[in-house]
């Protein structure tokens, strides 16, 4: 078939990106694009080399496994050479490779092993009378580099071979890996260090181990799973893949939990229903699961093609990862207060689904990478979790782009945006005002701990807010009883009950009432140890913030965020409404200093009779008592009522003080 010129430019544009992407992939541990992306220009450049063959060279990157080991290790060369898979991405393509498979080996119905892919780097164990002598990468697949030193320090390999049944030459195949809860720890010390964090945990198992210094590689989280194996001399292996890695296992190495024998192409595809569910609660990353034929000899009878085997294929996952362009940045101001940046995206699918939104999640992250309006970027989606913008592609971003700051008003109310140290996260401080804050707060301020409005639930004061009734907590004092019998699902009686509920509300505590408040870090314990100190709200909202670290047990950071409440102005005038129309407290008595308990930490577990957990928690507070929800060394009692669980058993062992009930009164002074 003759070639058009044009098909030859293609194919020859494909070669050079694909060779490009490799080198970052596999030499510099430095993907530039997502595997998506990389899968698509290599199907496209297959297609066009099965429709003209001679477009075939010998540096196509179709004919290669991986890329060439860096210079900076010793070259080992492999024996048997560490083949790549075919990729298989939809059932059909699944269904073909079982029907030449049955072809092949002239058989109805196959027995494979089923197993997951992991996504880390390949390496080759050998190992000589039992013992480790070479640790090699798979580079391109003859050759590899000699990373012995760095495998030793992984501490789920052997070093010595267990049993005495093993081969005196031995090549042990797997996958060195990060499992995704160490990688998550590791980067976060990196951050607290304010030091370079690793890109993925695929990326952080091939960096770590083609470090050029062994102590390096130590200390990262790396560890392994065999799946295979490549030169054996001196003794003869079971002849059934299954048997093999069970064999393996017998001799020290890990092999995944989730391997299984299945018959046929349904249970092939029934387990990768199965495991694709399970994905996101795997500790490890995988893209996808391997199909392996199960019997040796059939292995050996069906052969390899190309670069890979006929035996075997890796079955994938829609990808997770894709390229857009970021078109703006918004900004989001959840119920807490926090502001988010939004990226709104150029929609594009993304494991199934098209995503056109993606998190930034803070300024310190779009700064640490560096995305800007109009750049290119690697968009990731993992299950149901929010996408996230992964990296920028730099080499396609435009000319003039300008570093984003989050701005420093909120972009729903125009209050003070504050940062309290060591949190990356910047927060409106409108409070009471905010209306993107505004349901939470009136449901904070409602509930059972705080000012009691029985009735007053989550569909009601949905209600309010999308009829305009209330635009801050103190306005729910102010709506008629036409207004209330005017709801959803509410008539007069419940308007009048609703009513009820709210005067009676009015009667209160001052520790209540600034736990109402929801002023963040001010907690039940908080606003009763403020209640003493001050004894009135005037006094608390003059406070500076050197009178409040005065007060044990109020930090910094509390004392921060409670001075930033009382300094916006619309939260002193809500908290004047709300006493103009009749929310009041009795004047706060001198704590009680007979029998004090200051400076003593309780537990409480168990249910008592007499009063609530919350009631027996104030009054102990009232005595200047610290109450805490677990058992240590510094707890001086421990209250147990009826069905008292763990923190009991805890307290018996540590041989903390525990009293019941009775004890409790006779302490109070009942």
């Amino acid at each position: 078939m003759k070639m058009p010129e044009k098909i030859q430019q293609q194919a020859t544009q494909l070669r050079e990106s694909l060779n490009k992407h490799n080198y970052y992939y596999y030499v510099l541990d430095d993907p530039r694009i997502p595997d998506s992306e990389y899968d698509h220009l290599m199907r496209e450049l297959q297609a066009l080399e099965a429709q003209y063959p001679q477009l075939i060279t010998p540096d196509s990157p179709t004919q290669r496994v991986g890329a060439a080991p860096l210079s900076a290790f010793a070259e080992v060369v492999h024996s048997i050479p560490m083949l790549s898979l075919g990729n298989a991405f939809e059932n059909k393509e699944v269904h073909d490779f079982d029907k030449r498979v049955q072809k092949g080996l002239g058989v109805h119905k196959i027995e494979y092993v089923a197993e997951t892919k992991l996504d880390g780097l390949a390496v080759s164990i050998r190992y000589e009378n039992g013992i480790l002598v070479k640790g090699a990468t798979r580079g391109d697949g003859n050759r590899g580099e000699d990373v012995t030193l760095n495998v030793k320090t992984i501490k789920v390999i052997p070093l010595r071979l267990q049993g005495d049944d093993y081969p005196p030459i031995l090549e042990v195949r797997g996958e060195v890996f990060m499992p995704k809860a160490d990688f998550k720890k590791y980067n976060q010390r990196q951050i607290a260090k304010g030091e370079k964090t690793l890109a993925n945990p695929r990326n952080a198992a091939a960096g770590s181990l083609r470090q050029l210094k062994s102590r390096v590689t130590a200390r990262r989280p790396l560890t392994f799973f065999t799946y295979g194996i490549g030169v054996v001399e001196g003794a003869e292996l079971p002849n059934r893949h299954s048997d093999i890695l069970q064999r393996l296992q017998k001799w020290g190495f890990p092999i995944s939990d989730e391997t299984q024998i299945v018959n046929g192409v349904q249970g092939c595809l029934d387990y990768y229903q199965n495991i694709q569910a399970q994905r996101d609660a795997l500790p490890f990353d995988i893209d996808g699961v391997v199909y392996k034929v199960n019997r040796i000899e059939q292995q050996q009878s069906l052969g390899f093609v190309s670069r890979a085997p006929r035996w075997a294929i890796a079955h994938k996952f829609p990808a997770e990862e894709a390229l857009t362009q970021v078109l703006d940045i918004d900004i989001q101001v959840g119920r807490t207060g926090a502001l988010t940046p939004v990226a709104r995206l150029a929609p594009v699918n993304v494991g199934g689904v098209t995503v056109t939104n993606a998190t930034l999640h803070n300024q310190d992250e779009i700064k640490r990478k560096d995305i800007r309006i109009g750049d290119t970027v690697i968009v990731r989606r993992a299950g149901d979790v929010i996408p996230e913008v992964v990296r920028l592609v730099p080499e396609k971003r435009p000319q003039n782009t300008q570093a984003y700051l989050l701005p420093d008003k909120c972009p729903d109310c125009g209050s003070e945006v504050t940062r309290i140290k060591d949190e990356a996260v910047l927060r409106c401080t409108g409070g009471l005002f905010c209306p993107a804050q505004r349901k939470q707060a009136l449901q904070h301020f409602a509930s059972r701990r705080a000012m009691d409005i029985d009735g007053l639930g989550e569909k009601l004061i949905e209600q309010l807010i999308d009829n305009e009734l209330v635009k801050n907590i103190a306005d729910i004092y102010s709506i008629s009883h036409e207004q209330w019998a005017g709801l959803e699902r509410m008539g007069k009686k419940s308007a009048e009950n609703m009513i009820k509920a709210l005067e009676k509300s009015k009667s209160t505590t001052l520790a209540k009432f600034l736990y109402a408040l929801g002023i963040r870090e001010v907690g039940e314990t908080t606003a009763s140890i403020l209640a003493q100190h001050f004894g009135n709200i005037d006094k608390l909202i003059q406070a500076t913030k050197a009178d409040l670290q005065k007060i044990p047990d109020i930090g910094p950071v509390a004392a921060q965020q409670i001075v930033a409440f009382f300094q916006q102005t619309h939260n002193r005038e809500i908290i004047q409404h709300l006493q103009t129309v009749g929310v009041h407290w009795a004047a706060q008595s001198e704590p009680q200093t007979t029998d004090s308990l200051t400076g003593q930490t309780f537990v409480l577990t168990g249910t008592l009779s007499t009063m609530t957990r919350t009631q027996a928690k104030s009054r102990l507070q009232n005595l200047g008592a610290k109450v805490s929800g677990s058992v240590s060394k510094k707890t001086h009692c421990v209250v147990a009522g009826e069905k008292a669980g763990s923190k009991l058993k805890k307290a018996q062992d540590l041989g903390v003080k525990i009293i019941d009930e009775a004890g409790l009164r006779a302490l109070l002074g009942d």
